[in-house]
């Protein structure tokens, strides 16, 4: 891990994640989560704030970046319920076969190298019943758009760790056997190549 990963990105990341039309889209999704729940690129924990203390059992955090982890410590300390940080990426998930009865993704489907990999470790996890919470930017509907996200992509991922501007969520979701029960998608404020942001709930 070079100086910029590990020293530079990892404030990057809080600033732009704690934007305001992010900090909404947290806002709508994170209440859902239920019981014992495993978060997904917990960052540095900006999720804690909206879940409901009355509806969560636990939380994994699973979180490979030893920045994100070191800025989350100070929030996790203030959580109103027990919070244990995993250090390991998506694909290496450590917890028993229906373990889980919420998944939640904000926005970290987009970094994750090997989604297919690490969205099959979150449907093995996942409590027959369990639900899968997500928010997530991705592939605009536009065409012009999308070929202004493929263009830009491979130098924003360099940029911004890892991070792409084009996955089909719902695709990818449905590809490992999610079944999709409800989602929205639209643009929200900002550029239109890196705005286009779906949220719902994945079975």
């Amino acid at each position: 891990m070079g100086f910029y990963d590990k020293h530079c990105l990892p404030h990057l990341l809080n600033f732009v994640c704690s934007l305001k039309n992010i900090r909404q889209q947290r806002e709508v999704v994170v209440p859902l989560a239920k019981g014992r729940v495993l978060e997904v690129g917990m960052g540095s924990g900006l999720n804690i704030p909206y879940y409901d203390k009355n509806k969560v059992d636990m939380v994994w955090g699973l979180e490979p970046s030893e920045g994100m982890r070191n800025k989350a410590r100070v929030r996790l300390e203030k959580a109103p319920f027990e919070v244990e940080l995993l250090d390991l990426p998506g694909e290496e998930i450590p917890l028993d076969n229906d373990s889980v009865d919420t998944v939640l993704l904000t926005f970290t489907l987009c970094t994750i190298p090997d989604w297919q990999k690490a969205l099959e470790q979150m449907r093995r996890v996942l409590k027959p019943g369990g639900e899968l919470i997500f928010c997530e930017h991705g592939t605009a509907p536009d065409e012009n758009v999308r070929k202004w996200q493929n263009k830009i992509n491979p130098h924003w991922n360099k940029f911004a760790g890892g991070c792409n501007l084009n996955r089909p969520i719902p695709e990818l979701l449905e590809k490992v056997g999610f079944k999709i029960e409800k989602i929205e998608s639209q643009y929200q404020p900002g550029p239109k190549f890196l705005s286009y942001f779906y949220q719902g709930v994945a079975k």
